[in-house]
Parts: C-alpha cells; sequence; structure tokens
C-alpha cells in the first residue's frame, strides 16, 4: 500500500483541514492536478474550485476554496487559500442567496462598470462551486 501525504489547508482566519491523505486533488490555475506520497516538489496557483482527497480511511472529503496558493511536496500538500470551507460547513441557503445577488448584479443594465461585472462574476462563480460541492454531501 502507497504511503500518505499530509495536507493542510489554512486561510488568512483559520486552519481548515490537516489530515492524512492518500490522494489530494486540486483546482490549479492550469488545470487540475493530483498528488501521491513522494511526488516531485512544485507550486501553483489555485483557480475557484473543489480540493478532492480521500482520507487515510478511503473517503472521498471535499473542500472548496476560493483561490490561493498550493505547494507539493514529497510528503505535504500545503494550500494557502483565500477562503475555504469544508464540504459540511458549506451553507446552501446562503450560497443560494450570493448566487442571486450575484446574477442580479450581472443583468443589471446599470452596472456597466467592468471591475463591477468581473467581481459579480467572480461571486456567482464561488456561489455555484459552493452550491455543487452542498449538494454531494
Amino acid at each position: 500500500m502507497a504511503e500518505n501525504i499530509r495536507l493542510e489547508v489554512v486561510t488568512p482566519e483559520k486552519e481548515v483541514v490537516n489530515a492524512m491523505a492518500q490522494i489530494v486533488m486540486a483546482p490549479g490555475s492550469l488545470g487540475e492536478f493530483g498528488v501521491l506520497s513522494g511526488h516531485t516538489p512544485f507550486m501553483t496557483a489555485l483557480k475557484i474550485g473543489a480540493i478532492h482527497y480521500r482520507d487515510e480511511s478511503g473517503k472521498d472529503q471535499y473542500v472548496f476554496v476560493s483561490g490561493g496558493f498550493a505547494e507539493a511536496l514529497p510528503d505535504k500538500v500545503t494550500v494557502l487559500a483565500e477562503s475555504a470551507e469544508r464540504m459540511e460547513d458549506i451553507d446552501p441557503k446562503r450560497a443560494k442567496e450570493a448566487m442571486e445577488r450575484a446574477e442580479k448584479r450581472l443583468a443589471d443594465e446599470r452596472a456597466k462598470e467592468e471591475i463591477d461585472r468581473a467581481r459579480a462574476r467572480a461571486a456567482l462563480e464561488r456561489a455555484v462551486m459552493r452550491l455543487k460541492l452542498a449538494a454531494l454531501s
């Protein structure tokens, strides 16, 4: 049996995950990547998405991340995320409300400033991902 790898997911506010994993998959800026024990070291930016890992017992776990960075080492993956939530901590009602607010801002003809539209698109993407993960639980 292959060795496990330590996964740490932290935000500026708290440690979200500190666990041993069989495999870690994450949304890199250039596409999803996977890390097993003994992986070649690398660092990458993350995009909005889900970290999927298989814990020591073989159970699949999911963590929402809203950007950040990941460092993979042969025995550890460290994720420094802007924000992160374990799947079971996601509030579907709050995510749905955020999605509706973002959709409303995008549909508003008066909100022509590109910066506002970019922020609304990012908020919509975060809300949709949270809702997808909440549906898995």
